[in-house]
């Protein structure tokens, strides 16, 4: 459970609580417990298996699949697959390699439905750019988390210099968001559109010759 769960939950508590005492009546209380169960299950944080073996990218967030494409960047030519995180999904982010974070850079911006590709230059987002290290060593990975129609937080706990490794918990996106993730251009993608992955233990995509 992420600690906002806790927060947010108790709050509602102490609002239904002092909702019944002053009203007398129970049915004013309902709707704050309501809310503090549906904030404590949104909140939730469950452990995944991170899969194992060289070269592996996984997923950084659970969502759908909702696009694959070649793009190009000031880097040079990048594949990027985005997932979109309904309010239904857990919204804490992992790593999906391990290494060291290069470059944290935070963009503001609009907020933008996140099914809507423009989103992902024009909203307000927290892009980070991780150097692969150990068995990820020779990939650079860049992961944005992208604010949404509903996201109005984006928090990221990694700063650059950081190591992390493949699947650490690092941030998390509140409330319906999106996330990017931009590859080499010849990595092995082995997920489609459509599909629906987990953070932290579905695999995106694989160095070339890699094999899990």
């Amino acid at each position: 459970m992420v600690r906002d769960g806790y927060i947010y939950a108790f709050s509602l508590l102490v609002v239904a609580a002092a909702s019944v005492w002053f009203t007398g009546s129970w049915g004013w209380g309902v709707a704050p417990v309501v809310l503090a169960g549906f904030f404590l299950w949104f909140f939730r944080d469950p452990r995944r298996t991170i899969p194992a073996g060289a070269g592996l990218i996984v997923s950084p967030g659970d969502g759908l699949v909702t696009e694959t494409v070649s793009i190009a960047t000031p880097e040079g030519p990048r594949q990027r697959i985005s997932i979109f995180l309904s309010v239904f999904n857990v919204h804490v982010n992992r790593a999906p390699i391990g290494g060291r974070v290069s470059r944290v850079q935070y963009q503001k911006g609009a907020f933008l439905n996140a099914m809507n590709p423009a989103s992902a230059e024009r909203n307000e987002q927290t892009a980070i750019t991780v150097q692969g290290a150990g068995a990820d060593a020779g990939i650079e990975v860049t992961f944005k988390q992208i604010a949404g129609l509903l996201a109005r937080r984006i928090v990221c706990n990694c700063s650059e210099g950081q190591t992390v490794e493949r699947g650490e918990r690092v941030g998390l996106i509140k409330f319906g968001s999106r996330v990017d993730v931009l590859l080499p251009a010849n990595a092995e993608i082995r997920v489609k559109v459509g599909e629906r992955v987990k953070g932290g233990a579905s695999v995106l995509a694989a160095s070339p010759g890699e094999r899990t």
